[in-house]
């Protein structure tokens, strides 16, 4: 069974901060923009997971996985985030119709 917390609603918000950084880096190859959107998202979550685990509160528990640090990310996640972030800025830069 899953569980959630009303917290994600304003962390996933956080994604529409990338909007200036994918502007910025457009012209830059694919794979260092998906690099650097995964890292945007790590830091998010790791700063938003740290706050909610002191509070006690965070819905997620990565601590089981070889590759997390602190519980809070895990880095074999990398991929899906570079993907999610393309998918973002896709979103993100999207020209509305007219």
């Amino acid at each position: 069974m899953g569980q959630t917390s009303l917290w994600m609603f304003p962390i996933y918000g956080m994604a529409a901060f990338l909007k200036p950084f994918c502007l910025a880096l457009k012209r830059l190859p694919a794979i260092f923009r998906a690099a650097f959107y995964s890292l945007f998202i790590f830091l998010g979550e790791y700063a938003s997971g740290s706050f909610l685990k002191k509070h006690q509160i965070c819905p997620w528990d990565y601590s089981h996985a070889r590759t997390n640090i602190n519980g809070v990310i895990r880095l074999d996640y990398a991929p899906f985030w570079m993907a999610a972030g393309l998918i973002f800025e896709k979103l993100l830069t999207k020209k509305p119709k007219e």
